[in-house]
């Protein structure tokens, strides 16, 4: 099952973030992005979304928001212990049926490029990488995946 997050989740969000991400910090130097992301904030925006399981387990969540005529996909996280059961993928998929419904012609996101898996991840879902640069100190990939 996969809602919109409320104020009260934004614990569990926070943990999640920091167990999903703590792997990439020594080969990043730092935490990367998502892991200091004003989640108060996105809440507060309705640009997060819960996934979790039919007896209201939390399992992961996902960050985008409408920018001009496409979708940014900020942030998708899984806890450890539900990766590889098809959250992320199932939020992803989530994240394109809303651009979809709202008229947007493609998601956008970018990962740093140490996340190596991540590069692999986007490709087989239908992304294309378009672009590298290095913003605030990240080696970032970007990626687009068109909807119409």
């Amino acid at each position: 099952m996969i809602r919109k997050a409320t104020a009260s989740d934004e614990l569990r969000i926070r943990e999640c973030a920091e167990l999903a991400y703590a792997r990439y910090v020594p080969l990043i130097g730092r935490k990367p992005a998502p892991m200091v992301a004003d989640f108060v904030e996105q809440i507060g925006s309705g640009q997060v979304y819960i996934a979790s399981t039919d007896e209201g387990d939390f399992q992961g969540f996902i960050v985008f928001y409408a920018e001009g005529d496409h979708i940014l996909l900020e942030n998708v996280a899984v806890l450890p212990r539900s990766a590889g059961s098809g959250v992320g993928k199932a939020l992803i998929a989530f994240c394109e049926r809303e651009a979809r419904n709202s008229g947007k012609r493609a998601v956008r996101l970018y990962t740093n490029e140490k996340m190596e898996e991540n590069l692999s991840i986007y490709l087989r879902l239908g992304y294309s990488e378009v672009a590298r640069r290095c913003e605030n100190g990240f080696n970032r990939v970007y990626f687009e995946k068109p909807l119409i």
